[in-house]
């Protein structure tokens, strides 16, 4: 299943550079069907992207720009915002415009559809993929997970910490690793969290007695929620004029495995912005059939199982 990447991977590569050189390698590219990737540089009045072959001149056609366009299930905008970035796909003539010119007629939706067919059909629950952001919404993130194709990652699965918005822990661009949640009708659903440790794996990188740095995540009577990994929050003693999403130095009072809490004292407060940093991954296979969140001394189990049919799950 390899060799299948979010759009951007391949450009670069001595193998992609050398396919797009020349007419005669493009030619020879078309008769293998490889997967290319270029440039798009224009969308013109009709729809059709204008791709950048160095040598000469690829189009698009509208009704091959993506998946579904040709059905009205998605949408042209899924067209426009390819401009200035790459594309995956596939030659499928080469001929000469009016003027005469050599210009290669090209398909992402069959380079999408080689993809889905070869890679993104054979994964299950519990497979670890390539993905990469491509934009963000308050419910979650949707990342391309393989030639333009893109998932849904929720926002409670990027994270055991809680956040409010995806923009807290992730950005557009920022390539990741994903773990294929559920597979409903061809329909792929993304978790991320348990990529990022146990609470034992994260909670091993602090000492009582230490002061650190956190983010406070919410505010309640009894106390305040303070992240110090994105999979591990210990809760504060109130203070007061502090909110959600401040900056926060803590004190850590206590460290108790049995029962999974941190108790923490806040030292200090201040509002800043926050850039998210690439994930810190504890995990690093290219399946995972369970993952155990507790500590094995704690009598309370969170975990995820993944099974291909139907997928089980505890939620974190």
């Amino acid at each position: 299943m390899a060799g299948y990447y979010p759009e951007g991977r391949l450009i670069n590569t001595p193998e992609n550079l050398s396919c797009i050189q020349s007419v005669s390698a493009l030619t020879d590219a078309m008769h293998e069907e490889k997967i290319l990737e270029a440039r798009a540089i224009v969308c013109d009045w009709s729809h059709d992207l204008i791709v950048d072959l160095g040598a000469i001149k690829g189009i698009i056609p509208r009704e091959e720009g993506a998946i579904g366009i040709r059905e009205g299930k998605v949408r042209d905008i899924a067209l426009i915002s390819r401009v200035n970035r790459p594309v995956s796909f596939i030659v499928t003539d080469i001929t000469k415009n009016e003027q005469g010119r050599t210009i290669a007629i090209l398909s992402r939706r069959l380079a999408q559809e080689k993809c889905m067919r070869e890679y993104i059909s054979r994964l299950i629950p519990g497979d670890i993929i390539d993905a990469k952001v491509t934009h963000l919404d308050s419910f979650g993130a949707f990342a391309d997970i393989g030639c333009g194709i893109v998932s849904l990652l929720p926002i409670d699965a990027i994270s055991v910490s809680r956040i409010d918005h995806p923009r807290e822990r992730l950005s557009i661009g920022m390539e990741i690793k994903a773990i294929i949640k559920s597979v409903d009708n061809g329909r792929i659903s993304l978790s991320h969290k348990e990529l990022l440790g146990t609470w034992e794996e994260n909670a091993r990188q602090f000492k009582v007695g230490e002061t650190v740095a956190g983010i406070i995540r919410s505010v309640e009577e009894y106390g305040a929620f303070v992240e110090l990994t994105p999979n591990l929050a210990g809760l504060a003693e109130m203070k007061d004029n502090i909110c959600a999403g401040q900056q926060a130095s803590v004190y850590i009072k206590n460290i108790i495995p049995d029962k999974m809490k941190i108790k923490l004292i806040i030292i200090d407060t201040f509002d800043d912005e926050f850039t998210p940093s690439h994930p810190e991954y504890y995990y690093f296979g290219s399946h995972i059939d369970r993952f155990n969140y507790s500590p094995s001394c704690s009598e309370k189990v969170i975990e995820t199982v993944f099974t291909p049919e139907p997928l089980l799950k505890k939620c974190i």
